[in-house]
């Protein structure tokens, strides 16, 4: 019976610092496929996916290298929001809009920029994401379920519809209401959502 283990991500980041290479291996292949995913869902682009993911272990590196690295174990979180970053700077770079998939009209971004979008506000930084999160938490029940529902679970309004038991107009008219809300409160929280 072959015994099956996984050393921490910790563990692996704590040997690579102390000098064994190979540690640096493991973590990459660990998470190649979640984090090549993830940045391939923001620039559908299989060459800018795969520098963008070199550009990624590469500031890894010099950051562990550096002895930089304090996340207390959570290298994942890390490396996404490196990974992140990296997306924003090749947007700005580019100057390309990224283009995100929505059926309907209704996408929480334009609404808080009132239209005038740029690749910082499309592709907002983690802890704006954490804080408007927050926010929605705030919302009336029946809105929160239903922005939840189209903007974190990705369900078309028909969907929304089926689940809620309401008209698609009705969850039409809640999102439009959740959004407006949100934007007061983002302004009532002072989250400024470009940085």
């Amino acid at each position: 019976m072959v015994k099956k283990y996984s050393i921490a991500d910790s563990t692996l980041v704590s040997d690579y610092i102390q000098g064994k290479e190979a540690s640096l291996e493991i973590l990459i292949k660990r998470h190649q496929q979640r984090l090549i995913s993830f940045i391939y869902s923001k620039v559908q682009d299989r060459d800018v996916t795969e520098d963008v993911f070199q550009d990624t272990f590469i500031k890894v590196i010099r950051t562990l290298k550096k002895g930089n690295y304090n996340e207390e174990g959570k290298f994942l979180p890390w490396v996404m929001r490196i990974a992140h970053n990296l997306v924003i700077d090749y947007f700005r770079k580019s100057n390309r809009m990224p283009s995100f998939k929505n059926t309907d009209e209704f996408d929480i971004f334009s609404v808080l920029g009132d239209g005038n979008l740029n690749a910082e506000r499309q592709m907002i930084q983690e802890q704006i994401y954490n804080d408007v999160k927050a926010l929605v938490e705030e919302l009336p029940e029946e809105q929160k379920e239903v922005l939840v529902m189209r903007m974190y679970k990705d369900m078309s309004f028909k969907e929304i519809s089926e689940n809620t038991g309401v008209s698609i107009n009705t969850a039409l008219g809640r999102m439009r209401y959740a959004l407006i809300n949100m934007r007061k409160l983002i302004e009532q929280h002072k989250i400024i959502l470009v940085h």
